[in-house]
């Protein structure tokens, strides 16, 4: 009886040791795919950030031309106005996928908003001479190249994070050690398509006339 009650003890010990590594691994798989969800998305607002930097010397360079739409400026401004009224943590991805909907949602406005600006630009051959403005149109080229890129990475880091909380043995422990699915970027209606930001500029155009 006792060499039995002493086998049943050791057969209980060996499943906690094996439920405590298991425990362990699992928690520091999900500790790295969850830490590379965050430093994705911190560059994912990096890029972000780089853009809304780029518009107030935009705004500046093209308001300086002629005749220029001030209602397009207008709009790229308060575009700019509500991407900054939309605060997320910079440093941990997002869990709650309305407020993550809501982020995507003004930084489409604001795309839409600058190439607008962009397109419209292209009636003023004075503006798009200046140094200054084709300097501009390349840094946001590379920055919504850039955004493009590093919102793909985010999405694939979520996936690893989201498919390890998910599998056995990780799904036993994941809600015991708080982690949580995360949402993605979804596609939108011309996303797959960065906001137009280079110009022709061998195509002739005609000003607007002068007062």
């Amino acid at each position: 009886m006792k060499k039995y009650a002493f086998g049943c003890a050791g057969v209980g010990l060996l499943l906690l040791l094996v439920l405590g590594i298991g425990g362990c691994s699992s928690y520091n798989g999900m500790v790295t795919r969850s830490t590379r969800a965050d430093e994705t998305w911190a560059q994912v607002q990096n890029v972000y950030q780089r853009r809304s930097d780029l518009i107030p010397n935009l705004v500046s360079t093209v308001s300086g031309a002629a005749n220029f739409e001030k209602s397009t400026l207008t709009e790229v401004t308060e575009a700019r106005a509500s991407v900054g009224r939309v605060q997320l943590d910079p440093n941990k991805a997002p869990a709650d996928a309305a407020r993550l909907e809501e982020f995507q949602k003004a930084q489409g406005q604001l795309a839409t908003a600058l190439s607008r600006l962009l397109v419209v630009a292209e009636r003023y051959p004075e503006l798009r001479a200046t140094a200054a403005f084709r300097d501009l149109q390349a840094q946001l080229e590379g920055t919504e190249n850039r955004i493009t890129v590093e919102r793909q990475k985010f999405n694939e880091a979520v996936r690893a994070h989201n498919a390890g909380i998910r599998t056995f043995p990780n799904v036993l422990f994941a809600g015991a050690f708080g982690f949580q699915v995360k949402p993605y970027f979804t596609a939108q209606e011309g996303a797959a398509t960065p906001p137009k930001v280079q110009f022709d500029f061998g195509k002739p155009t005609n000003a607007p006339a002068r007062p």
